[in-house]
């Protein structure tokens, strides 16, 4: 029973994490100019945000979620700023020659501001809460046991989704000249940026 509930799990976790998004071109960006490893880390940033979401979800931890819906003004705020100093930082970084030598430090940023990231989008918690409920995952009739498996399996799932990214995008990396980088940096840097721009507009009209 926990299998099935484990690979419904995995299911989930693909699903919303495959939506590119701005983690999504923070992954690719990172893992095209500072190798497979970093874009990897950055995508495990937001895997774990996403088993954190499914846990208040699958436990029905509503106090918690209620605490995050409450304050989802300034979340949304922080995380439309960091989204736009992401932007600019990307459009004006150059194109890099050759891998990047990483620092335990420097993974450690790119999963913390991946987290960071993941975190300050309160619509998160809610896609769980909604899906969790519509496809009767929660509830008194589901066991701990079930409960564990279901979030282990969005971890999972998720997880899957960015070591399948960061390994494709490096794959196909060595076809990208420093031109073509340049403008990647570009459109990213621009399209990160937009992404910060709407959710400050979406907190501004809350």
């Amino acid at each position: 029973m926990e299998g099935w509930t484990l690979l419904k799990g995995m299911g989930l976790g693909l699903v919303i994490a495959a939506p590119v998004g701005p983690i999504g071109l923070l992954c690719i960006r990172r893992s095209l100019t500072q190798g497979q490893l970093m874009g990897l880390v950055t995508g495990l940033g937001a895997a774990t945000a996403d088993g954190l979401y499914g846990c208040i979800a699958g436990f029905g931890l509503t106090a918690v979620a209620d605490l995050l819906v409450s304050h989802a003004l300034a979340m949304r705020l922080i995380g439309g700023l960091f989204l736009c100093y992401l932007g600019v930082t990307t459009l004006r970084a150059d194109p890099a020659t050759e891998a990047v030598k990483v620092s335990n430090r420097g993974l450690w940023g790119a999963y913390a501001s991946t987290l960071v990231l993941t975190l300050t989008n309160p619509a998160t918690i809610l896609s769980f809460i909604a899906i969790f409920a519509g496809l009767g995952l929660v509830g008194s009739s589901q066991s701990w046991a079930a409960s564990v498996a279901l979030i282990v399996g969005v971890f999972l799932g998720s997880a899957l989704w960015w070591l399948c990214l960061s390994w494709g995008v490096t794959l196909f990396s060595q076809r990208l000249t420093p031109a073509r980088l340049k403008w990647l940096n570009r459109l990213a840097g621009a399209a990160i940026f937009a992404f910060g721009v709407v959710a400050i507009g979406s907190a501004i009209r809350l």
